[in-house]
């Protein structure tokens, strides 16, 4: 009986952490103008922060922010979703993981504008700028704010 326990927590150590390793990532549908250059530098990041990227060049990526619900007044150059949840610019890769451990009641989250040194935005220039959680009647407030 001993043998049979010892033999079944060691197929567990090798079994569990295999099948954790190959746990699917988050996809993220990405809409996006086809000759924006920091789109695809953005995308880059969330593939190197193990997210799986579909891209779709769109001509007016400001449709998906729209029909996904944001105000036009956190739009940037390109909107995705990914496990429900709408994301509109540069958010950094650390805040879409924590949205989706988190799983707020809300409709996403938004880097408003291009802020230089954000994901796909680096550069010599670095400045501050936040990140906004997307409420589901449109208003934000700050999920997280970047120094520069």
């Amino acid at each position: 009986m001993q043998r049979r326990t010892l033999l079944q927590a060691a197929l567990a150590a090798i079994v569990l952490p295999v099948g954790v390793a190959h746990a699917a990532a988050p996809v993220v549908e990405v809409y996006k103008s086809p000759t924006c250059g920091c789109c695809h530098l953005w995308v880059d990041h969330l593939r190197a922060n193990g997210f799986v990227v579909n891209t779709h060049d769109v001509p007016d990526p400001s449709v998906y922010r729209k029909k996904f619900g944001l105000p036009d007044e956190v739009g940037s150059c390109h909107t995705a979703m990914v496990g429900g949840y709408a994301i509109e610019g540069h958010v950094p890769a650390q805040d879409i993981k924590r949205l989706l451990a988190e799983r707020p009641r809300a409709k996403g989250l938004a880097a408003p504008g291009m802020p230089a040194g954000s994901p796909g935005m680096e550069g010599p220039r670095k400045d501050p700028y936040d990140v906004v959680l997307i409420q589901p009647d449109g208003r934000y407030k700050l999920y997280r704010h970047y120094a520069g």
